[in-house]
């Protein structure tokens, strides 16, 4: 079976037919929606190192399942206070459009599990500094 072994391979074969899915009916409107609060976050200049958290959000919005969200070591205060920031300049819509997409989803059988994954990107749209994507390990 090699060195990921069988459980492995399922599941990473899972995590691409959800991916494949979530692309298509939420990730690559989700994904977007952070493009755009980055680009916009990039030209204000000051708001630099938000528009690079909504870019690495982006990334993750379009593709989440294998991943996940951890808190970075050692972010502190700094972390915290443009945490608040965010939600005043972009957090706020970024969960409410995580909120609707979810509820949306949630109203078929099929999309459950994808309104699910919504609802778990709220955090994260809301305070993405001082936070990782990383790969989640079986």
């Amino acid at each position: 079976m090699g060195p990921a072994g069988p459980g492995m391979r399922d599941n990473v074969g899972m995590s691409a037919l959800l991916n494949v899915i979530w692309l298509l009916f939420a990730g690559f409107w989700l994904a977007l929606g952070y493009v755009l609060a980055g680009i916009v976050c990039c030209l204000l200049i000051i708001t630099i190192p938000f528009g690079l958290a909504a870019f690495r959000i982006a990334g993750y919005a379009l593709w989440p399942f294998g991943r996940t969200v951890t808190e970075r070591a050692g972010a502190g205060i700094p972390s915290l206070l443009g945490n608040v920031l965010w939600v005043l300049v972009a957090g706020f819509w970024l969960a409410v459009m995580h909120i609707v997409t979810g509820i949306a989803l949630c109203l078929t059988v099929v999309g459950i599990p994808l309104g699910l994954g919504n609802f778990k990107m709220v955090p994260v749209s809301l305070l993405p500094l001082g936070r990782a994507v990383v790969a989640v390990r079986d």
